[in-house]
């Protein structure tokens, strides 16, 4: 789904703010992505996953993690690709340091996951997590994931919506 048809999505604490394609360059190049950016965003891995977005002509749905109640941007969260052939999309997140820890990540990826589940083509959602990061494993299994699998030094963790 293209970043221009995504609806912002809202929780509690937070809203979904669609990505453009304008902003997601702008921020990777050190620019202004028209939305204020809270300290520590973008940190070195965020960053890295952002330029390869950035650098795709289709790129798949992803959103800026912004405080209602500030409106600066904290973190991201997003679809890696389209569906795969069985239904299986691969999703990934990131929050900065300072707002880590109180919660923002379960709503993020609740509010992504509930809505990237009810798209068409999507049989599960899927995440890996580097072995020995209990705290997003257990993020994702308080919102619903079990374990798939150990590989390759990474957690497999899957929802079937």
């Amino acid at each position: 789904m293209p970043f221009s048809d995504l609806p912002r999505l809202t929780t509690r604490r937070l809203v979904l703010v669609p990505m453009t394609t304008g902003a997601l360059r702008a921020l990777v190049s050190g620019g202004d992505p028209g939305l204020p950016v809270a300290a520590g965003y973008p940190h070195a891995d965020t960053l890295d996953a952002l330029q390869l977005l950035a650098g795709t002509d289709d790129p798949p749905a992803a959103w800026f993690v912004v405080l209602a109640e500030s409106g600066a941007v904290v973190g991201d969260c997003g679809a890696k690709g389209p569906p795969d052939p069985s239904g299986r999309l691969e999703i990934g997140y990131g929050l900065a340091a300072p707002y880590r820890g109180r919660g923002y990540g379960s709503e993020a990826v609740a509010a992504m996951v509930g809505w990237l589940g009810e798209q068409d083509g999507v049989a599960a959602v899927v995440a890996e997590v580097e072995v020995g990061n209990l705290v997003s494993r257990r993020l994702l299994e308080r919102i619903g994931f079990t374990l798939e699998e150990t590989a390759g030094g990474c957690w497999r963790l899957s929802l079937s919506p």
